[in-house]
């Protein structure tokens, strides 16, 4: 059974902020809604609202059929204490829940409870329809695949971030909703687990609405876009593919500025005109008075024409007023705030950056190397690879960070590291994060830290706030903050585009392509390994680095 949502006239807020309103949208079996917009526009809040996790603010949500389960992602897996992996894929399933209530009508139907009969068969259905009768061995296969090589009884947070990813991904593809709203999917995942996700999302029959910022995996797979457009002050709903939404759109923002500027033009035109005539009557008048008081002008003919004439001008004032007041009014397109920045250079360091020789890490039963490499001043290394391969234990590894067991590994002579690390480490620490900032650049002020922020998006409500409680965009903006606020010569990305938005994406690639020094950039984005510039890229797969030679 698939499901079909609609959304009529919805709105919400936030604090007292209107996030969106107005908005109108028939989501049916077979089609794949794109969800985008900035960070803080309201998404994740829709998501709810469809969800029915949220009531709107104003307008209705319906799903019908009324007894059509919705299946919804959270942006980040709300693992509970002591959960195994088992536990939380049969939870996010929706089988922990449908199990428990097929259990409670068998109790009552053989108690002999009034309508246990009815109530039992209903349970037994949805137990049913949700996969609960061979969950177990569809999610035994589907680890295989995914090569999640784990106990399934081990418990989640023994997991590295890889697996990790891999577990929420499996926990999606054994799932059997009659609708999907996903929340960042594809966060974290590998090129395979994308692969995976993709052909999932592409092969459901169910209606689905994803927010995602991979370009590529929205390119692929929307049927249609929801844009929550700030700087238009609407809700658009764009039909056709990705790359179809992003000509719209562009079209749509270029003729709202011509529209505003053209109603700005002939307003502002209507406005003078006026004044001037206004302007015409008042000297006439003056004119008129003073050559009546001196006697000069005895001729009450052309007393009467001064006076026509000044009041044929008033009228012509009052005539532009009207013209103004029947001006369509265009509202003039939001300047929405967009992340701008740059990452500043220490100058250069060595020749060698970072160097490897015959280094072999091990992280439990993990093993990485032996490792040989070597990272010159200028080169631009893209470092790709499986989730668990050894991507972040490799940067580590240079980085200094682990020491190796066999062999050597670090940074050269007059390198300054400018790190955003996969888990935005630097922004778990205690206190607020305008102190956390603070301690990693003592010798600014604070006024100067908070205005470094505030570009970066992130105001007193931030910066008074814990930083370990900030979103994962949140943390990610604030470690490219102290990019731009330390000057470094050597760029280590491990994933930086996850949790930030396109538009921030965007302004991420042009910072490193505008780099003088040396990058190691981690990414599975694949529009970013497409756009921003590279030199050289290494595979890391099983604890072993090679190189790949340049198409």
């Amino acid at each position: 059974m698939s499901a079909t949502i609609q959304a009529k006239g919805v709105s919400a807020a936030y604090g007292g902020r209107e996030l969106f309103a107005g908005l109108d949208l028939v989501i049916a079996p077979g089609d794949i809604v794109g969800l985008v917009g900035p960070n803080g526009a309201g998404k994740s809040t829709l998501l709810r609202i469809l969800a029915g996790e949220r009531a709107p603010e104003s307008g209705t949500v319906t799903v019908s059929p009324a007894t059509a389960r919705l299946g919804y992602l959270t942006q980040q897996p709300d693992a509970r204490p002591g959960e195994s992996i088992r536990d939380q894929i049969h939870r996010r399933t929706g089988v922990t829940e449908a199990s428990m209530a097929l259990e409670a009508s068998t109790e009552a139907l053989a108690a002999g409870t009034d309508g246990a009969d009815t109530a039992y068969a209903l349970a037994l259905e949805a137990w049913l329809a949700l996969g609960g009768a061979d969950l177990d061995e569809r999610l035994t296969l589907v680890a295989d695949d995914l090569g999640l090589a784990v106990d399934l009884d081990r418990t989640l947070d023994t997991l590295s971030g890889g697996q990790a990813a891999r577990v929420s991904l499996a926990g999606l593809l054994c799932s059997r909703y009659d609708g999907y709203l996903l929340d960042e999917p594809t966060n974290d995942l590998d090129l395979d687990g994308l692969d995976a996700l993709e052909e999932f999302v592409l092969g459901l029959e169910a209606p689905v609405v994803v927010v995602s910022h991979d370009r590529e995996f929205l390119a692929r797979t929307v049927t249609s876009v929801v844009e929550i457009d700030r700087s238009l002050q609407r809700v658009a709903v764009y039909g056709g593919s990705y790359a179809a939404y992003l000509e719209e759109r562009s079209l749509a923002r270029r003729h709202a500025r011509e529209s505003y500027e053209a109603y700005a033009t002939r307003r502002a035109s209507l406005e003078e005109r006026a004044r001037r005539q206004r302007a015409w009557m008042a000297k006439g008048m003056r004119n008129a008075l003073r050559k009546k008081r001196s006697g000069a002008e005895r001729d009450k003919f052309i007393r009467a024409h001064a006076r026509a004439t000044s009041e044929k001008q008033a009228a012509k004032a009052r005539q532009s007023d009207r013209m103004i007041e029947r001006l369509e009014v265009v509202e003039e397109p939001r300047k929405e705030w967009q992340l701008q920045f740059t990452i500043a250079s220490a100058g250069r360091s060595g020749e060698v950056a970072a160097v490897a020789s015959g280094a072999v890490v091990e992280r439990g039963g993990f093993r990485l190397g032996p490792v040989d490499v070597r990272v010159h001043w200028g080169d631009r290394v893209a470092i790709t690879g499986p989730n668990g391969s050894g991507k972040s234990t490799l940067l580590a590894l240079l980085l200094g960070r682990l020491p190796p067991v066999e062999g050597s590994a670090g940074v050269g002579a007059s390198v300054v590291v400018g790190e955003v690390d996969q888990a935005r480490a630097a922004f778990e620490a205690p206190g607020t994060l305008g102190r956390v900032f603070a301690d990693l650049v003592p010798d600014w002020p604070q006024a100067q830290v908070r205005t470094l922020l505030a570009k970066f998006g992130l105001g007193a409500d931030q910066v008074g706030r814990t930083a370990a409680t900030l979103s994962p965009g949140e943390r990610t903006r604030a470690a490219l903050a102290l990019l731009q606020a330390r000057g470094v010569n050597l760029l280590v990305l491990d994933e930086p585009t996850n949790h930030l938005d396109l538009p921030a994406i965007e302004q991420l690639e042009a910072a490193i392509d505008a780099f003088d020094g040396t990058v190691l950039l981690v990414t599975h984005d694949r529009r970013m390994l497409e756009s921003v510039r590279l030199t050289r890229r290494w595979e890391v797969d099983g604890g072993v680095v090679r190189e790949i030679e340049a198409e």
